[in-house]
């Protein structure tokens, strides 16, 4: 290999050792970093096949001690789910406005449950931040939807429907 590229082994050297020195090895690019025996080597940008060490999000841990049963561990998104299936269930047996709304209204809980607790167990997605804005955006959005809908909407936002009606149009 050409010498400076700093890829590898070129004639049995490390690359960035000179030979018959005992000086450090150095990184000669900015995507190369040392291995564990400290001879540099080339690492690539690109994503492993293979992940074998993600982080858990933040809040990820157990929601109860490990010697509780599973249930009680993840009871967070167990609230969660449960109420959405039960909205699920009451739109299902044709109370479609009560029923969305609690599916709007348990996003917004799940979004001040990983607020408020400090493990949330299955609950945690991503970073704190971006799991309450996605739940707290998905349960406004369908408790609001929910408020509008046809027949005899609760909501009236004029914007909202000169919308609807110029699209279906």
């Amino acid at each position: 290999m050409a010498e400076g590229t700093g890829t590898g082994v070129a004639d049995g050297t490390s690359a960035g050792v000179a030979e018959g020195t005992n000086a450090e090895p150095t990184v000669r690019d900015a995507v190369s970093a040392p291995d564990a025996a400290g001879r540099p080597r080339r690492t690539t940008r690109r994503f492993p096949l293979f992940t074998r060490d993600t982080a858990r999000p933040e809040g990820g841990g157990r929601a109860a001690p490990r010697g509780a049963p599973a249930p009680a561990r993840q009871w967070p998104i167990l609230v969660v789910l449960s109420a959405v299936g039960l909205g699920l269930l009451l739109t299902a047996l044709d109370v479609f406005r009560f029923g969305t709304i609690l599916i709007g209204v348990a996003l917004l809980a799940g979004a001040a449950l990983r607020w408020t607790l400090p493990d949330v167990g299955m609950l945690a997605v991503r970073s704190r931040f971006t799991d309450m804005v996605t739940y707290g955006v998905l349960g406004v959005a369908i408790v609001l939807l929910a408020l509008m809908a046809q027949p005899k909407p609760v909501l009236e936002i004029p914007f909202l429907d000169d919308t609807l009606h110029f699209t279906v149009r």
